[in-house]
């Protein structure tokens, strides 16, 4: 994949319903290299469907995971770059510490999760990744999920 192909995939992570006209345009390519590039990354398997996106109280199906990231010397920009184009991660996070980046991810099987892992640590610059498998929410943020009362 090349940074046109994330650019798409973080496109389409915006909004799945974008028109190709306006992928194009907003890529400053043609609606042809669109087509081929959508169609190449289906058949290739990056793009397995497109899909809705629900409120997090509302979402009940797939898998969540957090993967803690360090990257190596100076690629945090080009890493930062390919992940942001991966299907999996649903939100990027910088941080500081022993890890650099903080991705968390959203797929629908245990296999799924494997592909986008073993996708993700071929990355050229992370030097090594932390996966933990969301398993239950114990307490919500306010206002998430929960029902208010109104006074």
């Amino acid at each position: 994949m090349d940074q046109i192909d994330q650019r798409l995939i973080a496109l389409l992570r915006h909004n799945a319903r974008e028109s190709v006209a306006t992928l194009a345009a907003r890529l400053g390519v043609s609606r042809g290299t669109v087509t081929n590039r959508l169609r190449r990354l289906e058949d290739e398997g990056v793009i397995a469907g497109y899909t809705l996106r629900l409120k997090p109280a509302a979402d009940t199906g797939g898998l969540q995971a957090w993967m803690s990231i360090a990257i190596e010397g100076n690629d945090a920009r080009r890493v930062t770059a390919s992940l942001l184009g991966e299907p999996a991660v649903q939100a990027l996070h910088a941080t500081n510490g022993q890890w650099d980046l903080l991705a968390e991810l959203q797929v629908a099987t245990l296999p799924e999760l494997a592909r986008a892992l073993e996708r993700i640590r071929l990355i050229k610059g992370i030097s090594h990744t932390e996966t933990s498998i969301h398993l239950e929410t114990l307490r919500a943020p306010h206002g998430v999920g929960t029902a208010q009362k109104d006074s």
